[in-house]
């Protein structure tokens, strides 16, 4: 049987790659002058469209609701957790977006949050994987995982438009040059 989590752990590698590229690019901030802070507003964008947008909206929009519909419990439960990470993670993306201004960047404030942001999603998605998703893959039924499936594709064109992933990938590859293996 297809679950519909493993789309969100492919998703998550792709979260996960984008923070080893954010803490990498907040460390250049560190004493480094010489910054592209174009790039800095990408990496923040990356993380509000496809981290946010894209897949905390089908965790938010879809699975959530059928795995509590499953009878996994959401207040004081594992699903009440995860929203409310989400909500801390989304405070943390604007304080790093609050940092940025057209032609500079608040240093000390976008690496705190940075640094804040990496750690709690880290402990997320480890969370997520191991915990959350296998507890949703037991309960909910083969039809309702397909059905979800069907939904996190419409979900992901109608929310990011066609060719918007793969531009993002794009993007996190170049950045993976430019930061990770200059």
């Amino acid at each position: 049987m297809k679950y519909a989590s493993e789309d969100l752990i492919n998703e998550h590698e792709g979260i996960l790659f984008g923070l080893k590229i954010l803490k990498r690019m907040a460390e250049r901030l560190v004493g480094n002058t010489n910054i592209e802070i174009q790039d800095y507003y990408e990496i923040v964008n990356f993380l509000k469209l496809f981290a946010d947008k894209c897949h905390h909206g089908k965790e938010e929009g879809f699975l959530f609701s059928a795995m509590e519909k499953a009878g996994i419990q959401k207040e004081n439960g594992p699903i009440g957790q995860m929203l409310y990470e989400h909500t801390i993670d989304r405070k943390y993306i604007a304080e790093m977006s609050g940092a940025m201004t057209e032609n500079n960047i608040e240093r000390k404030v976008f690496i705190e949050y940075s640094e804040k942001y990496v750690e709690l999603l880290r402990s997320h998605i480890e969370k997520e994987n191991k915990v959350l998703f296998p507890m949703g893959d037991k309960k909910i039924p083969e039809s309702e995982q397909k059905k979800l499936i069907e939904s996190f594709e419409t979900f992901k064109e109608e929310v990011m438009g066609i060719g918007t992933h793969e531009k993002l990938h794009k993007m996190l590859n170049a950045f993976e040059a430019k930061y990770l293996n200059p």
